[in-house]
């Protein structure tokens, strides 16, 4: 009998199922280990007054400055996932790194109190202050951040700003986020969705059914990535079933964003 014959067969067994596995070299799902909120998935928006940390949703999205990492860890204690906000296209002057923007950069108001547009074609001055905010997200523990005023080139800044810089700038926020371990969001910009998807992992969307553009979001739908969706002006009744047809997770909130929601 041939005692070479099982180690040789073994052997073979081996290499017959490296060549039908999946390497990391083949096609497949990315293999980030990120956090990927998927379609439909509940969540809280809350911006402003006393944190309700007990909505029995599994996805809140909290102000990245105002709550420090033992908010953070008490959410993930209650199961929630949390999304850490910031303004990446707006400088706000109450933010403690607010006087570390040159005036260079700081262009005309955004339509709220204290707010004013960046100039995103200066990444030689943001993408530094904006790295550092997305370290504190994730020194904080969050699992992902949402960049706002992200569609500058389409509002009135102060700056030429074209589309052709909103992408990059846009790309340069998702990297940085990536980078350091944490899902980003593409919020509003819905002209650039079909550029756009492959660098964010879930949208942010105000009033898409007031104004008709929410089918603009279904790729993100069709590619596995949440849609995470509030409206301020009409009745639950108004936008919940297309939503529902849709699969985006959407509530209705006051514009204050405090702890009120009303789900869909």
């Amino acid at each position: 009998m041939n005692r070479r014959l099982p180690l040789l067969l073994a052997a073979l067994v081996l290499v017959l199922a490296g060549c039908t596995s999946t390497s990391d070299d083949e096609p497949g799902p990315p293999r980030t280990g990120r956090w990927q909120p998927t379609p439909g998935q509940e969540w809280q928006w809350q911006l402003s007054g006393r944190l309700d940390p007990a909505v029995d949703v599994p996805v809140y999205d909290i102000d990245g400055f105002d709550h420090p990492a033992s908010t953070v860890a008490d959410l993930h204690r209650r199961g929630r996932k949390v999304i850490c906000y910031l303004s990446t296209g707006a400088w706000e002057d109450w933010r403690p790194d607010a006087g570390k923007f040159p005036k260079s950069v700081i262009g005309t108001g955004n339509g709220w109190k204290g707010e004013r547009w960046l100039d995103i074609r200066r990444t030689d001055v943001l993408e530094p202050l904006m790295a550092a905010r997305l370290d504190m997200c994730r020194d904080k523990g969050f699992d992902a951040v949402e960049p706002d005023n992200m569609d500058g080139y389409a509002n009135r800044t102060g700056f030429p700003l074209t589309a052709a810089d909103q992408l990059r700038y846009n790309r340069l926020i998702a990297r940085l986020a990536h980078e350091r371990g944490l899902a980003v969001g593409l919020k509003n910009d819905l002209d650039q969705i079909p550029e756009l998807l492959g660098d964010f992992d879930f949208a942010v969307n105000e009033q898409c059914a007031e104004y008709d553009e929410c089918t603009a979001l279904t790729p993100f739908i069709e590619a596995g990535k949440a849609v995470f969706h509030v409206e301020y002006e009409l009745e639950t009744r108004e936008f919940c079933p297309e939503a529902k047809r849709l699969r985006t997770s959407s509530i209705l909130k006051r514009y204050e964003l405090g702890a009120w929601r009303e789900p869909c």
